[in-house]
């Protein structure tokens, strides 16, 4: 039995999920249905430009912004992410006015609908009720995303400054170093 749909929310990894490919991340979910769930990773920047890796895309994006890592999945496939001006060439909008092109929108009409834009490499994406079995372990944290987060000029500091905006016990877990016996 899926739990209610994560569409729009941010998941960020728990401190106990040892996955490398996930570890202190925050995850915009774009899709969650009894088929599977599939997001982006926001804050993991890759070290590669818009213009050396897509540069197809560099007049809607810019040349020089940065390619951030989605996910491990189809890990060479571009995922674009952007808050749309004119709705019509989104294809899936998950937060307000922040969603994913349709297949059929053109780079050009895609600059000028659109406000921001992030680029990925990859995605994550889970299997019919693999997410709903991880939220159930409590490797991941549910909490609601704010445009802010999606577009954040610190990835460094998302996943803490989520956790301290859920409040409580996450605020604390928030401030653990990544190697508690530094502590």
């Amino acid at each position: 039995m899926m739990a209610e749909s994560l569409a729009g929310q941010l998941l960020l990894a728990s401190p106990t999920l040892l996955d490398p490919n996930f570890a202190r991340t925050v995850v915009l979910i774009g899709v969650h249905n009894p088929d599977g769930a599939m997001g982006v990773v926001l804050n993991r920047p890759s070290n590669m430009t818009v213009g050396e890796t897509v540069p197809q895309l560099q007049d809607a994006v810019g040349e020089l912004e940065q390619v951030y890592v989605g996910g491990p999945v189809q890990s060479d496939s571009v995922v674009f992410l952007a808050e749309f001006l004119d709705p019509s060439p989104a294809g899936l909008l998950v937060l307000g006015r922040i969603g994913f092109p349709a297949p059929d929108a053109g780079i050009e009409e895609l600059a000028e609908a659109t406000a921001r834009r992030r680029v990925f490499a990859g995605h994550a994406g889970w299997g019919p009720g693999q997410l709903d079995e991880e939220l159930a372990n409590e490797d991941w944290i549910a909490h609601v995303a704010q445009p802010e987060d999606v577009f954040t000029q610190a990835p460094d500091e998302l996943w803490s400054a989520v956790l301290t905006r859920k409040g409580g016990s996450y605020a604390l877990v928030a401030r653990m170093p990544l190697d508690p016996s530094v502590n």
